[in-house]
């Protein structure tokens, strides 16, 4: 056998070899892209948006801000405090009160004195100003007469001028112990300083016929007196004794009451009344001659202003018809006492009545004093003089 084998004749273009090119394969769809998984995500909240954070510098800055404004706040506070801490009390009120500052005091103690007297608003701001205007040392002991009207610097000014006030008080003719009272607490001196003089014993010879038991009604000679300011209260009612004395002895008086059958007391308590009764010194003679008249007639003296003191003292609305002691329209002979005190012309009068046998008088409606001796021609006066007044009763 031919083991030759026949020449491979060429490859038609036709007859290939299947390859995996040439082998058709069943259509396959395209594939295709996942679609991309879509995440949830919790919607936006300020709580969880990141805060873009600041720089430290900025930080430093609003700090400092903060502070500055607060230092800046207390301070315009503070100095409005201080500003209206050294304001007067009270504008309004110029009374007078008085003030001793002791030797030795610290400003401190001064400052605690005046604001417990309510002379200024705060003693702290009095310490403040004391040693910002430089005069903590320059404060000087005394007795000042100070008001809640001035300023803490106007205090301050009259406690370095070390220039101890003087005062004047003035007691009126026929004012009462209660008028006299009110006057030197107004002069500055406290309802106790007062209270404790006026009821103090004094060892006077002004005081020889007094009761014991009398108070000092009728003793404060009216007059307008000057004192320094760190006079006590004895040391102005003791001045206003010696001056009435002085009057008595002057004018001889003691002799001209005796000459009237009355004492130095009974004499005082007589011109109290007329000084109430008339101003007029002329009439005042004569309205004593009406009084003396009428204690010897054994008569009331009828004398409406002791009806109304009565009242007063009892505390009541005055009347004639209010029975006290003191009420000699109802009662004979003199009151207990002195309805106030008595003017020097007054005291004359009691001393040296005028003559005539005059029993009644009467004040006018027109502050004309007419007088009578007896009771029809008293009438008439009333009738005609005296409409409006006589009517009070």
């Amino acid at each position: 056998m031919n083991d030759i084998l026949p020449p491979k004749r060429p490859l038609s273009q036709d007859v290939r070899p299947n390859t995996p090119r040439d082998i058709k394969m069943p259509p396959q769809k395209a594939l295709e892209a996942p679609e991309p998984e879509v995440l949830l995500e919790a919607p936006e909240t300020p709580l969880m948006l990141e805060k873009p954070r600041k720089s430290p510098k900025k930080v430093i800055l609003w700090v400092l801000a903060i502070i500055l404004g607060l230092i800046v706040a207390a301070t315009a506070g503070a100095y409005f405090w201080y500003v209206m801490a050294l304001s007067p009390v009270n504008s309004q009120n110029s009374e007078k009160t008085r003030v001793e500052i002791v030797e030795g005091s610290s400003p401190s103690d001064i400052g605690d004195l005046l604001e417990g007297k309510q002379l200024i608003k705060s003693s702290l701001a009095f310490d403040l100003y004391t040693r910002l205007s430089g005069t903590r040392s320059q404060l000087q002991a005394g007795t000042y007469s100070l008001m809640q009207s001035e300023s803490t610097e106007q205090i301050v000014k009259h406690l370095v001028s070390g220039n101890v006030d003087q005062f004047s008080i003035t007691f009126l003719p026929g004012a009462t112990l209660a008028d006299n009272r009110k006057g030197l607490i107004e002069a500055g001196y406290t309802e106790a300083e007062v209270d404790a003089a006026l009821t103090k014993k004094y060892d006077h010879p002004l005081f020889a016929s007094k009761p014991a038991t009398a108070d000092l009604e009728g003793y404060i000679y009216g007059e307008t007196y000057t004192f320094s300011a760190d006079a006590t209260v004895e040391d102005v009612l003791v001045r206003t004794f010696d001056e009435f004395y002085a009057k008595i002895e002057e004018n001889n008086l003691i002799a001209g009451f005796e000459k009237q059958g009355l004492n130095l007391y009974k004499g005082i308590t007589l011109a109290s009344i007329i000084q109430r009764e008339v101003p007029d010194a002329d009439d005042q003679k004569q309205v004593a001659q009406v009084f003396f008249k009428r204690l010897d007639m054994d008569m009331q003296l009828g004398s409406d202003v002791t009806a109304y003191y009565g009242a007063d003292k009892k505390g009541v609305s005055r009347s004639v018809a209010v029975d006290t002691p003191y009420n000699t329209r109802l009662h004979k002979g003199l009151p207990p006492g002195p309805i106030g005190t008595p003017g020097l012309t007054a005291l004359q009068a009691v001393a040296a009545p005028a003559s005539g046998n005059y029993v009644y008088f009467l004040s006018g409606d027109d502050e004309v004093t007419y007088f009578a001796i007896t009771n029809e021609e008293h009438e008439d006066n009333i009738k005609n003089h005296c409409q409006v007044k006589c009517s009070i009763p």
